[in-house]
């Protein structure tokens, strides 16, 4: 364990103290810190290693032993533990209405706004999300060249037609909303992932072909609430071994 304090203040309402809970290589954890930088939220931040068995400390604050969790206080609550990265973010965004996600009655299209962040990031996670990542366990060419079509032409269908008043961001926000913090871990990886040359090359001219896509994922990527703690070269190296052990696990099956 070890903890770090972000020096921002809170912006409006009650000060919260904040104990967050985190492993900045996880993706699901990044979510909840980009939310927080948004939010210029303090915070306690502590680091949990998850590559060992969760220790008894921790369990006890999330018995699923999972990253990110949020101990939260605000002179009203006192010490809520709140856990899961979207129940965190949106919790957060609730607490502190801005930007990301609007209060529900602050003005009339208030509810309608949320409705759509909420069915983006519906869309972009029960059907995109996780083809991203079988694209990248391919055991052929051809096998690589289809998996990556098919993440492709899910960006294509769901995605992109979501994007066409993003300006950059959903609805035509100048700036991030809460879908663009819940989407960012796995954009920024997206991006990282076709630097190293880990999905199949036929990607890039499927991607391209997304203009609404791309321009929505630039403006992303270089936010630097997203940027914050993100460090290319280890999540590269990790999700490399990931992807390699995942293979082998495959291969063990099938041969079983």
């Amino acid at each position: 364990m070890s903890g770090t304090t972000n020096g921002t203040q809170a912006t409006k309402g009650l000060s919260p103290k904040i104990t967050f809970y985190t492993n900045d290589a996880c993706p699901w954890a990044h979510r909840a810190q980009i939310v927080l930088q948004e939010l210029n939220l303090p915070y306690e931040k502590v680091i949990v290693d998850l590559d060992r068995p969760r220790d008894e400390w921790y369990l006890k604050i999330n018995p699923r032993g999972l990253v990110p969790s949020i101990k939260f206080s605000n002179g009203i609550i006192e010490d809520a533990i709140i856990t899961e990265s979207a129940i965190v973010a949106t919790f957060l965004a609730d607490a502190y209405p801005s930007h990301l996600l609007p209060a529900s009655h602050s003005s009339p299209t208030a509810p309608l706004t949320r409705a759509r962040i909420a069915f983006f990031v519906d869309a972009y996670f029960s059907k995109v999300n996780t083809k991203m990542f079988e694209a990248m366990r391919g055991h052929s060419d051809d096998e690589s060249a289809t998996l990556a079509k098919s993440f492709a032409d899910g960006l294509k269908k769901e995605i992109e037609p979501l994007l066409k008043d993003a300006s950059p961001f959903l609805g035509g926000s100048a700036k991030m909303t809460l879908a663009e913090c819940l989407a960012a871990p796995f954009v920024l990886r997206l991006k990282a992932y076709r630097k190293a040359g880990m999905l199949h090359a036929s990607l890039e001219p499927q991607l391209d072909a997304l203009p609404c896509f791309t321009r929505w994922s630039e403006a992303i990527v270089g936010q630097e609430s997203v940027l914050y703690m993100w460090d290319e070269d280890r999540i590269i190296e990790r999700s490399k071994a990931r992807m390699e052990q995942l293979k082998k696990e495959t291969k063990a099956k099938a041969k079983a």
